[in-house]
């Protein structure tokens, strides 16, 4: 229990701190004076003042945090300036995060989501510097009989150049492209006797385990691959190729992860896949067992995660509050607080049943339904 539960917190507390630390870093580049930096939600374990009165915290429910600004009831609320205006002296309102010019508060609102980003490039930079990246080409050295793969024309010794448009670099790349295809069929381009081929495969949805023994469904197309001449192209990146290569791989998850959604929500995706707190603490104290590196790179997905969701535009998250001030932009004035409340009405509405709706996945996911 506790080799799940103590990884997990882990991985939460470095994520959650990097986003929080975006919306505060920026929060004092603009003059925003903040009362609170809490890491977790509901009764405080423990903290700390720092000299400019900032209240450093971690509470009890990890799953979030919040930065606090100075006199705001309502942190991003623009609706009721005049009483704001009213209350606080002109050094006061020199703090406050409302009577901020509109691209600052668009910064200070954008920057918890891209410090996730941010925190990810980082990780995967330092993977591909001081570890290395793979750069084996992928070989088909077995088709199986009556499978999706030769039903399409897939055969041995072809070489798999793209998966879906997406460059196979890898050979370590060619499980993550067909999990991550969310079409009916699966686009793949392959080298054949030094002529390219493109084939459409239809693959087999399986239900089976991934690595970790956990249940999956899993999209199968029946091939077997190998090394490119037996020979593993392992190597450590340059600063600039691996600082090309983590943006990439941010990149793709961000898109792919969309189009994810997507499918989930015309009805051709698997939701069952959607998980929620309850199997990212699971998967990660299993990840963990299996050494840092995992867990580091564990640690960058949930961070990308996390912040491709805050910009959603739903109000009660970031991009929901982008969403507020891209009105704000074209009306030349903030939304009413009436018509605010109706809209964060509404987000709530949407976020309590996706907890609950991943949150039922998880229980499944461990028998308990």
């Amino acid at each position: 229990m506790l080799g799940t539960i103590l990884p997990f917190l882990v991985l939460i507390l470095i994520v959650v701190f990097i986003h929080e630390y975006g919306h505060y870093y920026f929060a004092k580049k603009y003059g925003v004076g903040v009362t609170d930096f809490s890491i977790g939600f509901g009764k405080e374990i423990f903290g700390w003042y720092d000299k400019s009165g900032t209240r450093w915290k971690i509470c009890w429910i990890p799953l979030g945090g919040y930065v606090k600004f100075f006199g705001d009831r309502n942190v991003f609320s623009q609706a009721d300036q005049e009483k704001i205006i009213n209350k606080y002296n002109k050094e006061d309102q020199e703090k406050l995060f409302v009577l901020k010019p509109l691209y600052q508060r668009a910064l200070i609102v954008a920057a918890g989501p891209f410090a996730n980003f941010l925190l990810a490039i980082v990780i995967f930079f330092s993977i591909y510097t001081f570890i290395g990246k793979d750069f084996t080409p992928a070989v088909i050295n077995e088709v199986q009989k009556n499978s999706p793969a030769m039903t399409a024309g897939l055969k041995n010794n072809d070489i798999i150049v793209s998966i879906d448009e997406n460059k196979v670099k890898s050979i370590m790349e060619v499980s993550k492209f067909i999990m991550m295809s969310t079409g009916e069929f699966i686009d793949f381009t392959v080298t054949r006797l030094d002529q390219k081929i493109k084939l459409k495969v239809k693959p087999n949805i399986v239900e089976s385990e991934d690595n970790l023994g956990n249940k999956v469904n899993k999209r199968m197309v029946g091939i077997k691959l190998g090394a490119y001449n037996n020979e593993i192209n392992h190597i450590k990146l340059g600063p600039s190729k691996a600082l090309y290569h983590s943006i990439h791989e941010v990149y793709y998850v961000s898109v792919s992860s969309l189009k994810y959604i997507g499918s989930m929500i015309v009805g051709s995706g698997d939701s069952s896949q959607l998980g929620g707190p309850i199997r990212i603490a699971k998967i990660t104290g299993q990840v963990a067992e299996f050494g840092i590196l995992p867990f580091l790179s564990l640690m960058a997905y949930i961070s990308i995660s996390l912040g491709l969701i805050n910009l959603f535009p739903i109000p009660l998250l970031d991009g929901g509050h982008l969403m507020f001030y891209g009105f704000e932009k074209i009306l030349g004035h903030p939304l009413s607080q009436k018509v605010q409340e109706g809209f964060f009405r509404i987000g709530m509405f949407l976020l309590l049943s996706l907890m609950f709706f991943t949150t039922f996945n998880d229980l499944k996911d461990l028998g308990l339904f």
